[in-house]
């Protein structure tokens, strides 16, 4: 019923989603979802995601979780995380995953809404720690596409993973125009998915 739901909205809000790629490692991984110009962007990508029938978890501060919004929260896939320190944090991520048979924690590795030439780095560690990969999940504003994209396996060479994950999100845009750092680069090259493992 919520997969359907789902469906329904996205064409309501005239979505595209692309159902022709769906891995299965997207059921236990660290979906890395971008552009996130608009808070608007994370909702879309939360119910398409949903509507591929992937259970999706969202990291939300600890301080959020009072009555009634807490159970609000919760119901949404609301994890109550503390983000005061990064090691602990991303240790609390990883073990919370590595504890469950089926869970993929969607993250916007911008971090922020706002304009930034950086990616944070805590997606990359929760795959890291909790042996999972990573999925490109997308939403293009331009194409008014959204979905999944290759399945990325973390090599443990931060630098050169991010820079090979970016690639394919070169040319897609937010809601918000001018704001995510990868929309004006022009090429689109292959993204090295093999797990090194």
């Amino acid at each position: 019923m919520k997969k359907l739901f789902c469906k329904l909205l996205l064409q309501l809000f005239r979505y595209k989603l692309d159902f022709t790629h769906v891995p299965q490692e997207a059921h236990k991984s660290i979906l890395i979802f971008a552009p996130h110009t608009s808070w608007r962007d994370f909702v879309i990508g939360k119910i398409a995601v949903t509507a591929l029938g992937i259970d999706t978890y969202v990291l939300i501060k600890r301080a959020a979780f009072v009555f009634p919004l807490g159970n609000i929260l919760r119901y949404f896939g609301g994890i109550p995380v503390d983000r005061g320190n990064f090691s602990r944090f991303t240790s609390q991520v990883a073990d919370t995953i590595k504890a469950k048979d089926k869970m993929a924690v969607i993250i916007c590795p911008e971090g922020t809404r706002a304009l930034v030439n950086k990616w944070k780095r805590g997606f990359y560690v929760m795959a890291e720690k909790a042996e999972v990969p990573m999925i490109l999940g997308y939403l293009d504003y331009k194409t008014r596409k959204c979905g999944l994209g290759p399945v990325f396996y973390p090599t443990g060479d931060y630098e050169k993973d991010v820079q090979e994950i970016q690639k394919f999100y070169y040319g897609m845009r937010g809601r918000r125009k001018g704001l995510f750092h990868l929309e004006n680069m022009k090429s689109i090259q292959t993204v090295n998915t093999e797990n090194p493992a």
